[in-house]
Parts: structure tokens; sequence; C-alpha cells
């Protein structure tokens, strides 16, 4: 019997992707939650590089890093493939990833737990991202005329960045600021919301809500806001 083990937070994006890409696949799995100020002995065994998550079990061996496990669960499942098929259009899919855990992220993540100019900055420079990524949506996506990164299909781009969403509401409101989706980026707009309705995404995801919950606690636990 195949064993399956997904070892993960719900609030992370990272591990979002996991399960987006599993239940893509029609993957049956195991799911383990963490609690990183008490990490289980499993994930430091697993992970003992990083120790961090997620983290992937498949048949007791473990894969680390949410883009490295999205390519393993496409390579080790049939069916539909997330990334293309010609190597050139591969690579962008794969640049464009990584763009969104180092520039995309980071933005996100500065305007969370810096003020003033600093936090300006950080809003400039991912309305920056934005427009960058609506550019490779129009590129990759025939224009606009396909859904997806991935064109046709749901793919390797499309599971990298849609965890994000999640967080879009979060930015906005430690930023006091509004990310014009539907105004300034409308394929990016239009996008987010055909992804949101695959019942993919429905499982991976946690509501905006909570996710503006869970970072307003924690907030006011680390800086007493």
């Amino acid at each position: 019997m195949e064993q399956v083990k997904v070892l993960s937070t719900w609030i992370s994006m990272f591990g979002m992707r996991v399960v987006i890409a599993l239940e893509e696949k029609g993957v049956k799995y195991e799911y383990q939650e963490e609690v990183l100020s008490n990490k289980s002995d499993l994930l430091l065994q697993m992970n003992p590089v990083h120790k961090k998550i997620p983290v992937l079990v498949h048949n007791g061996q473990p894969v680390c890093e949410s883009l490295i496990i999205v390519q393993y669960i496409d390579d080790a499942w049939d069916s539909t493939q997330f990334l293309p098929s010609k190597p050139y259009d591969r690579a962008l899919a794969r640049f464009w990833a990584d763009f969104t855990d180092k520039k995309f992220y980071d933005a996100g993540a500065r305007i969370m737990r810096l003020k003033d100019e600093a936090q300006e900055q950080a809003k400039r420079d991912l309305l920056e991202c934005f427009q960058l990524l609506e550019g490779a949506l129009k590129e990759m996506s025939a224009g606009g005329s396909l859904p997806f990164f991935n064109g046709k299909d749901f793919g390797f781009l499309d599971i990298a960045f849609i965890p994000f969403a999640s967080w879009f509401p979060t930015y906005e409101s430690f930023g006091n600021f509004k990310i014009p989706l539907d105004t300034e980026y409308p394929l990016l707009g239009a996008w987010v919301k055909r992804c949101m309705e695959r019942d993919s995404v429905k499982k991976g995801l946690p509501s905006p809500d909570k996710v503006l919950e869970f970072a307003m606690q924690t907030r006011k636990r680390v800086l007493g806001d």
C-alpha cells in the first residue's frame, strides 16, 4: 500500500501548494498539522537540514521544499502534467515560480512587519510584482485568451502562485491599501477567480478572513499592537 503524508501547517502558502498538487493528481494522503513552536519528532527526522515545513513523505522517503515537492508530485504520479512539454516553457514556469518565492513573498512579508517609509516601499515592490506577473500571464496565456499560466491546463505556476491569494486581504489590511486586481491587473483578477473555482484550491486554501485573523493575533502577540 502506497503511503503519502504531508507535514505542514494550514497557514503556510508553501504547504498549500503541496495539498493542491496532490488533490489535482487525485493522490490519497494523510495530513499532519505541525506546530512550529514545538516541531514534531517526525518533522525533525524527515527534514533534519532545514527543520521546516512542508515535507512530503512518500513511502518513508522525505521530499522537502515546496516547489521541489510539486515537481516531484508531477513526476511521481501520472495524469495531467503540471509543467509544460516544451523546455523553454518549463524554464519560464520555473523562473516565475522562483520569482514568487523570492520577490513576491518578500514584499508581502515586509508589508506585515515594517512601518512608515519602509512599509511604503514594500507596498510599491508588491504592486510591481503584480505588474510583472500580469505581464507574465499575458505572455504565457496567449494574450489572456487561455485561462491559466500553463495555457489551457492548470499547472505548475498556477499551483505555485495561487496560495498567495489567501493572503491578499492581509497585505491590504496591514498596509492600509488596496490591491487593484480588477482594474490594474485584470488578467490576474480573472485568473484568481478561475483558480478559486477548482476543488483542489478550495481544499488547499484557508479563507482569507481566517488568515487575516491569524496574522492580527500573531502581530498582537509579538508586538503588543
